[in-house]
Order: C-alpha cells, then sequence, then structure tokens
C-alpha cells in the first residue's frame, strides 16, 4: 500500500491538468477561503457585540448546537431544495457553500463572545472614565484584549471547513475530496489515502500560518508565554533565596513601589511619646 502510495505521488500525471494536485490544492483554498470569509464577516461581529451588551446569549447556544447537525446529511438537504431552482454550477457551489458556512459559524461566534466576555472589568471602566464611548471601548479596548480568542475561533473553524469540504465532492465540488470520491469509485485506494494525507497536510499549514498571524498581531502582553512567566517566578524565588525583596530594586514595578512608598508614609517614622503627668 505504500509502495502504491508513493508511486501515485511521484507519477507525474497525477500533478497535471485539471484533475491534479496542485488544481485540487487551489480549488479548496479558493472554497475553504470564500467560506471562512463569509462566515467572518457574519460571527465575529455579532459575537463581539453580543460579549460588548451581554444580550443575546441565547444566539450563541443556539448557534453551538448547530455542530450536531450531521454534515453530509445537511448538505444533501440543502441541495436537494436549492439545485431544481438553480442552473449551471451555482446548483453545487451555492449549497455547499451555505452548508460550510453554517458549520464554521459556531467557533467564530463563540470564541468572539468569550473573548469580549472575558475582558478584565477593570479595564473596561477605566476605560469609560477617561471619557471613551461604547463603541470605542469595544473596538480600543475590549477587541484588542479579545484578539486570542477571536484567533482560536477563527483557526478552529478554519480546521473544520478544510476537513468537511471534502463530502461537498460527493454533490460533484471540486477540491480534494474529488481524490476520495473518485478513489473510492474505482478502488483506487492509494489515490484516497493521498487525497487524506493532502486534505490533512493542508490543514496543518494553515493552521500554521494562522499560528504565526496570531503571534504577529496580538500584543506579547496577551500571549501565554509560558518561558518568560518561568523566568520571573525563578527571579522571584532567587531574589527570596538571596534575602533580597521583589517589592524593591530595579525590577520593581510602579504599582508595588507606590504601594510600599504609601506604606511607609503611613508608618510613623519615631514613636509618639506620651506627655508626663504634672507632679502636685
Amino acid at each position: 500500500m505504500i509502495s502504491r502510495l508513493l508511486a501515485w505521488f511521484a507519477d507525474p500525471a497525477t500533478w497535471s491538468g485539471s484533475d491534479g494536485i496542485t488544481a485540487r490544492v487551489l480549488e479548496h483554498l479558493l472554497y475553504s477561503g470564500i467560506v471562512v470569509a463569509i462566515a467572518a464577516v457574519l460571527a465575529i461581529p455579532a459575537g463581539l457585540l453580543i460579549g460588548h451588551t451581554g444580550r443575546g446569549k441565547w444566539v450563541v447556544t443556539s448557534t453551538n448546537a448547530a455542530r450536531a447537525i450531521p454534515s453530509l446529511g445537511l448538505l444533501f438537504a440543502v441541495a436537494l431544495w436549492l439545485g431544481p431552482r438553480l442552473s449551471s454550477d451555482l446548483a453545487f457551489v451555492l449549497p455547499s457553500i451555505i452548508v460550510l458556512v453554517v458549520l464554521a459559524m459556531p467557533p467564530l461566534l463563540s470564541g468572539a463572545y468569550a473573548g469580549v466576555e472575558a475582558v478584565d472589568p477593570g479595564a473596561r471602566d477605566a476605560a469609560y472614565g477617561i471619557g471613551m464611548t461604547r463603541r470605542q471601548v469595544l473596538t480600543d479596548v475590549e477587541l484588542p484584549c479579545a484578539l486570542p480568542l477571536v484567533f482560536s475561533g477563527i483557526r478552529s473553524a478554519t480546521l473544520q471547513v478544510v476537513a468537511t469540504a471534502t463530502i461537498a465532492s460527493f454533490i460533484s465540488l471540486g477540491g480534494l475530496g474529488r481524490f476520495l470520491v473518485d478513489g473510492l469509485a474505482s478502488a483506487d485506494y492509494a489515490q484516497m489515502a493521498g487525497g487524506a494525507l493532502l486534505v490533512a497536510a493542508l490543514a496543518l499549514a494553515l493552521d500554521g500560518v494562522l499560528a504565526l498571524v496570531e503571534r504577529l498581531v496580538v500584543s506579547p502582553g496577551l500571549r501565554l508565554d509560558s518561558g518568560r512567566v518561568a523566568r520571573r517566578a525563578r527571579r522571584a524565588g532567587a531574589a527570596d533565596t538571596t534575602g533580597g525583596s521583589p517589592s524593591s530594586g530595579p525590577h520593581a514595578g510602579p504599582v508595588v513601589e507606590a504601594a510600599a512608598a504609601s506604606s511607609s508614609a503611613a508608618t510613623p517614622s519615631t514613636p509618639m511619646s506620651t506627655p508626663e503627668r504634672p507632679s502636685p
């Protein structure tokens, strides 16, 4: 089986033509990009608004219930309903896009909502205290703080769309799923295995690209950097061991220094003496 799989990848005919790997990968990327873009435009603003206002949480719960819908059954149901009403290739493309958008919206909506809801209330109150409007608080405070969870939803939705787009080939849509469908029809198991490997490799590659974009976009203070936290903990432990205080020295923060200054100011420098009683 492995030798047949390697021979399938080594065959030049596998990579050329409209049915080759290159063309199928581009088709898969095109469909997946369109679906994720449409789902993001619909779900992310809605999730940010729900998290900001605290209203409409039932929408998030109801959308998450869509994850339990069988993908293949929903695809055939929408295709049988819209197919006779459409002409040309749109009869196959539109049902697939609708189904994939429905499946991609739950992680996007949940990520945006959870990101805004998890913002520190103190940061939100401070923004209102300096005169920011509700819109400015959402765009300038809550959205930057919510970016890690928003990107988590985007990555989850992308992986789900790339994997689920293969079933759209059952209604004559292109993409990498054609290798699975055509291989199953002709009992070419090497082609089926090759198509599955290509789908997995494409999903991992896209997740790596999104992880890099997330690292470039998200503020370093919001990223979970375990190495930096561990180094700070080791420095604090070393300071305690040597008799130093973590609240003093060149690494002390302004909040710690202010607390120390107020504590010393509140403590009198010399003890108060009691007045002597006059002698009779």
